[in-house]
């Protein structure tokens, strides 16, 4: 029986790493946890979880994802601040897809002691 990573890259099993945050059982520690578990809602389809893991400022009413979008891989470039020690932190990273990749460095901020994604710059 062989294991399979979480689609956020990490060695671990799905439901020990992503899987449990996208379960409600526990909530992401930092903003780089939090948006390989985003990543990973993304590959799953888990548009409830992308949606409270928002920010109430900047989440929009309704989210609809691309069934035939097929994500290959997460690469993390740069995080800054976002530890348990942080109020906000950033996080750059290239998400893989079939057909092209998604260049991004995102903005995370604590909202009543959770992470949360804020927004996003798309470079080159």
């Amino acid at each position: 029986m062989t294991m399979r990573s979480c689609p956020c890259g990490l060695l671990e099993a799905y439901g020990d790493c992503c899987g449990r945050y996208h379960s409600g059982t526990t909530a992401a520690p930092t903003a780089e946890a939090l948006m390989r578990s985003r990543y990973s809602a993304f590959v799953k389809g888990d548009t409830g979880y992308l949606l409270r893991t928002w920010h109430p400022r900047t989440r929009p009413g309704t989210l609809e994802l691309d069934p035939r979008m097929r994500w290959t891989g997460l690469e993390i470039l740069d995080t800054s601040d976002g530890s348990a020690f942080h109020s906000a932190g950033t996080v750059e990273f290239r998400a893989s897809y079939r057909g092209g990749s998604l260049h991004e460095r995102s903005r995370f901020e604590r909202v009543d002691g959770a992470w949360v994604y804020v927004d996003g710059e798309f470079l080159p």
